[in-house]
């Protein structure tokens, strides 16, 4: 059985919805000794997300912005947590409607995606900075 762990930092990006599949990749190119097994990526923060989605036509990722947005509005006079800006609160929910870490099969040394897959990181914030990911691999 082998283990690895990596823990590390993405660029700050805008708010939106980004493909980081290829980042995580390089950041742990040990998964590829593993014939079957599962990569396991967490973020390590409260106001930003990950998810699994389209990973060829940029438009989808404008769409999921503009309807997270539209489900999760800012400044809504019911927020009691809004010190940290009026996309704070809206960041957290978010978040946690699309989830802080996801599970992939690796198979043959690969990532077990579909064709038009690819890992989103999903910033929530206008200026969220940078994000700790921890990317773990395991398998036989």
């Amino acid at each position: 059985m082998h283990f690895y762990q990596k823990e590390i930092q993405l660029e700050p990006r805008e708010r939106g919805f980004h493909i980081i599949t290829d980042e995580i990749l390089k950041a742990l190119p040990q998964f590829r000794d593993i014939r079957v097994g599962q990569l396991h990526v967490f973020i390590k923060h409260t106001s930003a997300s990950l998810t699994i989605n389209e990973n060829a036509d940029p438009s989808v990722r404008e769409d999921f912005e503009s309807h997270m947005n539209t489900v999760v509005p800012e400044n809504e006079p019911y927020y009691i947590h809004t010190q940290e800006g009026p996309d704070d609160m809206p960041a957290h929910i978010k978040a946690s409607l699309m989830g802080s870490s996801l599970t992939i099969p690796i198979t043959s040394g690969r990532l077990n995606l579909g064709v038009w897959q690819g890992i989103y990181l999903c910033e929530h914030r206008n200026h969220g900075g940078g994000r700790s990911v921890v990317i773990t691999a395991f398998g036989v």
